[in-house]
């Protein structure tokens, strides 16, 4: 019992201790997080708080993000070579303009059909989420353990759930997997915006773009690409290139490269452009008085679906296995609200202090995931409890215990229940 408190109080602690430090900080530690939904998946240095006494894992339900990614369009690429080139010929690049242009001619050439595909790095990171799940649980997977998978009809997403079960298969070849993607589960893997949240979102649009006229200077940067000032007066949309050198530049991680075209960038660059893409994505499905809280309700149908599935797993004493969803980031965020782990059920309404309470990179880096890991008694009966891991970190559910990061799998599903039956769609 004693190693039991210990090990949740040293949770609360380095929970505590991230807490106090600023994004800023953070990202001048380590600039890749500046990237938002480009930043590569890490692997937790968290230790996991042991079972309570008697009981034992048998059920995991996920919702995973496909891994690190080439960007999807090509213009995101083949844009910012065609201004650069234009420049070049007028002699309008400085050197280090030519140097980036050249960069960018490299890397444009590994784009060819791969736009939007898994990258090795994305694997990697799949491989690594499933290996540990059996480290981890392996009363889950032992046996005649049970595993249905399921994906959205994207293939980075069916690649990424191929990727965990070979580990999961690898620990236990006797493992019965079934892996599927349809567009009959699109309704609850990928995004499902009604006319209502549509509606909801329309005072939203223009807000990041005032934020970025107010905190994003593009000057410094663009000058530092192009020698002439009339030049990028008269051909180059200034916020625009650096915007989209920033998704570039930030999704790199997704790749096996040895250069960082981050390093264009000044740490408050990176900051404030940061920013505003937090506060876009808390606007759009973060629980927020700006899209009148139906941001969270995006995966209204995903955690239908969680706690219908449930329902036929936990009470059955003979079964063990998990229950594997993979689609997208913009799932994965609203999962989280609706779901309210830690605090990101809660409400900011102060955007420009946002990032001291809501880090989207926290959330949803390539290969981001929710585990809801089921625990049972090992012998008789008793409560099914249940803890989240958020990216592989325990984090808080919104019910009562005297046991965290352990719940009563009944408080919470009557809980979610309610919430799902009293919002009106």
């Amino acid at each position: 019992m004693r190693k039991f408190l210990s090990s949740v109080i040293l949770t609360a602690l380095t929970i505590s201790a991230s807490a106090q430090e600023s994004a800023l900080a953070e990202i001048t530690s380590n600039r890749l997080l500046c990237a938002s939904n480009y930043v590569a998946y890490q692997a937790p240095s968290q230790k996991l708080t042991p079972a309570p006494k008697g009981y034992e894992p048998f059920y995991i339900s996920t919702y995973a993000r496909h891994g690190s990614r080439w960007l999807i369009n090509d213009s995101q690429y083949s844009g910012l070579i065609e201004k650069l080139s234009a420049a070049k010929k007028y002699g309008k690049l400085t050197p280090k303009g030519e140097e980036v242009l050249d960069i960018l001619k490299e890397f444009y050439k590994t784009t060819e059909k791969r736009l939007g595909d898994l990258t090795p790095v994305g694997e990697r990171q799949h491989h690594g989420i499933g290996k540990r799940m059996t480290q981890n649980f392996p009363e889950v997977f032992r046996g005649n353990a049970q595993v249905d998978a399921r994906s959205t009809v994207v293939i980075r997403c069916m690649l990424s759930m191929v990727a965990e079960c070979e580990e999961l298969a690898a620990f236990n070849p006797n493992i019965r997997i079934h892996n599927d993607a349809s567009q009959k589960f699109q309704r609850y893997l990928n995004q499902s915006i009604t006319p209502k949240i549509s509606e909801a979102l329309k005072d939203t649009y223009g807000i990041p773009e005032t934020y970025r006229q107010k905190w994003v200077d593009p000057e410094r940067f663009v000058s530092q690409l192009f020698n002439d000032k009339k030049y990028i007066s008269d051909n180059i949309n200034s916020h625009s290139l650096m915007q989209n050198f920033f998704d570039v530049a930030g999704n790199m991680q997704s790749h096996d490269v040895n250069y960082s075209l981050l390093d264009l960038f000044t740490t408050d660059e990176c900051y404030n452009l940061w920013r505003v893409k937090n506060i876009s994505y808390y606007l759009r499905y973060g629980n927020s008085k700006y899209n009148k809280f139906e941001g969270p309700y995006h995966q209204y149908n995903l955690l239908e679906n969680i706690i219908e599935t449930c329902d036929t797993i936990v009470n059955n004493r003979s079964f063990n296995g998990a229950t594997m969803r993979f689609g997208h980031e913009v799932c994965l965020m609203p999962l989280v609200t609706l779901l309210e782990l830690g605090d990101y059920g809660k409400t900011f309404d102060d955007l420009d202090k946002l990032d001291e309470h809501w880090r989207n990179y926290k959330i949803y880096p390539m290969a981001s995931n929710v585990q809801l890991v089921f625990f049972r008694p090992k012998k008789g009966n008793g409560d099914i409890l249940v803890k989240a891991l958020l990216n592989e970190v325990e984090v808080s559910l919104p019910a009562k215990t005297d046991t965290y990061p352990y719940y009563k799998w009944s408080d919470l599903a009557e809980y979610y229940r309610n919430k799902l039956k009293n919002y009106s769609k």
